[in-house]
């Protein structure tokens, strides 16, 4: 039961990494290369999509993690499991106070209303995203380490 909660676990969080790391690395420069308007609605769907999806995402990847914790206290790897917890409350600590405020703005604009400095903006939160993603590739790091 412990061996299928920590591949579970490990699956879901790698899911949710790439998740990230492909709006990053993928889905962000797509975006930005569009024309103005185009990129900043894509943007504002982006957030919307995401942002409803993404806060289950990552508090049920927490949860995943505290359970494996607490199930495989006594077995080798659970500093490492530990480790990736610490590592996902950081993440979303760091999605709350410096992400989602970002996002939840973005996420109304459009061409008529978006501020003058929302290039500036998106460029914030994507330096944070990009933080929070090596956080997330840290923790995943760990969870992998411990099933071995």
């Amino acid at each position: 039961m412990l061996s299928t909660l920590e591949v579970f676990t490990t699956v879901i969080v790698g899911l949710m990494v790439g998740v990230e790391f492909s709006v990053a690395f993928v889905m962000h420069p797509i975006l930005n290369a569009l024309p103005e308007d185009s990129g900043q609605l894509g943007h504002a769907h982006g957030g919307r999509m995401l942002g409803a999806v993404m806060p289950v995402w990552y508090i049920g990847s927490l949860v995943l993690v505290a359970i494996w914790v607490v199930a495989g206290w006594h077995h080798d790897g659970t500093g490492l499991v530990v480790g990736a917890a610490v590592l996902l409350i950081l993440s979303v600590i760091m999605s709350l106070l410096l992400l989602v405020p970002i996002n939840n703005r973005n996420k109304t604009w459009t061409p008529e209303n978006r501020p003058a400095d929302w290039k500036q903006q998106m460029k914030r939160w994507e330096r944070f995203h990009y933080v929070r993603v090596a956080v997330i590739v840290a923790a995943f790091t760990l969870l992998v380490a411990a099933l071995v």
